[in-house]
């Protein structure tokens, strides 16, 4: 479903994007007489930290990555959140450089740069409407079978693609009923002399050659007569979820979700994500907080600072989770799960689990690699082994390394699990942060676990 005018859009964005930023700075170098060398200097680098601020903000939101389908909505959505991304790293260089910039080249530069944005999406979305337009003329569809599949599918690709010309369908046997969002146009015998007097493009089946050898005949005459040909097999009666498509070289692979963190350069850049996230929390924050947490256990109870246990990790491998101590020494730690008045908690751990501050030592654990900033909470070795007896679907969630928070606890799912539908639902959240992960979706539950732990939660004891 790519096309070579999606392709175009994004390269052109890419460099007209960069190109107006480089060419409105340089204009107002100009056309700015600065009193001094130095102010010429700080103001070309200030000019270099916007190019390389948005490189950096469009790599993150992923705004010019090539899409099967090319979406205006979640182009623009893309683009607002790249912008606020550089704007925030343009605001923290600014608080930490120590020269005063012209205030006035500062408000053009953005403003200028923001409607920039705001008109070239606008029109973009102009010429793309004018040429679905065009393309939609060109582009006729039928499909091969008469369904309640075949029906969905032509829903989906209206609603995906709006220069899609879906004029009908062709059934096995002949229907008498008709439906004028999917109108009947004859039996299959009819579907190649009917493409071809009203010039079709492209032909979709749904259903399967083997049941209907004549399928075979039809895909060789569209091929023969430059018709794309394109086979959907429903695979709802086997597998009732959405399955996607991989290719071994030239061998089609089916899998049963996305994992954008399979993909090496997705997982470079999480990794880099988490060292540069951990390291600026563990020298702006860990460094001073840790010695006063320190203190304080061995003020309140007897016993380590630290409460080290063994919990599952990526691919269910064990490692060793640091946390600081919130309960008595006990010989239960291991096996039983903290309730709601739990007796072993201490004075000052009623406040450290209050406040998740306990958990922070897991960012040791992510800069040694064992987990990262965001991901599916780990779980004690017992209860990994109780829950995936229970549940089915429970160890995806170990397909990716846990994390220090989760999309399961800003959603209200955490601590204690009581219930099985608790059970049900937190893994849903964990499955669906694996399947749809972005660099995005990582900052996103980082805010909201800040705004939750400020708010605070029934659930943290």
């Amino acid at each position: 479903m790519n096309s070579r005018f999606d392709n175009f859009f994004r390269i052109f964005f890419a460099f007209t994007d960069l190109g107006f930023l480089c060419l409105l700075h340089l204009i107002l170098l100009l056309n700015y007489n600065f009193q001094s060398d130095s102010a010429n200097i700080s103001h070309v680098v200030f000019f270099i930290m916007n190019n390389i601020f948005w490189l950096m903000s469009s790599y993150i939101t992923e705004v010019y990555i090539n899409d099967k389908i090319l979406n205006f909505k979640k182009f623009a959505r893309r683009t607002n959140r790249a912008f606020i991304i550089y704007l925030i790293l343009l605001l923290i260089y600014l608080f930490f450089s120590r020269y005063n910039y012209n205030q006035q080249y500062l408000i053009i530069s953005f403003s200028a740069f923001a409607t920039y944005l705001v008109l070239s999406r606008v029109a973009f979305l102009k010429v793309a409407e004018y040429i679905g337009r065009k393309k939609r003329a060109v582009n006729k569809i039928i499909i091969l079978g008469n369904n309640k599949f075949s029906k969905e599918l032509a829903i989906k690709l209206r609603k995906t693609n709006k220069t899609l010309n879906i004029l009908g369908s062709f059934s096995e046997k002949e229907i008498s009923q008709n439906d004028e969002d999917f109108k009947y146009l004859g039996t299959l015998d009819d579907a190649i002399q009917y493409a071809v007097n009203n010039q079709i493009t492209e032909i979709y089946c749904t259903l399967s050659p083997e049941v209907y050898p004549q399928i075979y005949h039809i895909a060789q005459s569209a091929e023969n007569l430059c018709m794309r040909f394109r086979f959907v097999p429903d695979l709802f009666y086997f597998v009732q979820r959405e399955v996607h498509f991989d290719y071994l070289h030239d061998v089609p692979v089916l899998s049963l979700r996305s994992e954008p963190l399979e993909d090496f350069a997705v997982q470079a850049k999480k990794r880099l994500f988490d060292i540069v996230f951990s390291t600026l929390v563990t020298i702006f924050l860990l460094s001073w907080l840790v010695p006063i947490i320190a203190i304080l256990i061995k003020l309140d109870s007897k016993g380590p600072v630290f409460f080290l246990q063994e919990r599952s990790g990526k691919n269910n491998q064990p490692f060793k989770c640091i946390k600081f101590r919130s309960l008595k020494m006990n010989a239960e730690a291991n096996s039983k799960q903290v309730t709601l008045g739990d007796k072993r908690i201490t004075k000052l751990g009623k406040f450290l689990r209050k406040s998740s501050i306990d958990e922070l030592p897991q960012f040791f654990n992510v800069l040694k690699g064992e987990m990262s900033v965001v991901g599916p909470r780990p779980h004690m070795l017992k209860h990994t082994e109780e829950y995936s007896a229970i549940i089915m679907k429970y160890m995806i969630r170990h397909y990716q390394k846990p994390g220090v928070t989760g999309h399961a606890q800003v959603n209200g799912f955490r601590g204690e699990i009581k219930t099985e539908e608790q059970l049900i639902k937190r893994i849903e959240y964990d499955v669906w942060y694996i399947e749809n992960w972005s660099i995005w979706l990582d900052l996103k539950i980082i805010i909201q676990t800040v705004v939750v732990t400020i708010k605070g939660q029934d659930s943290a004891y």
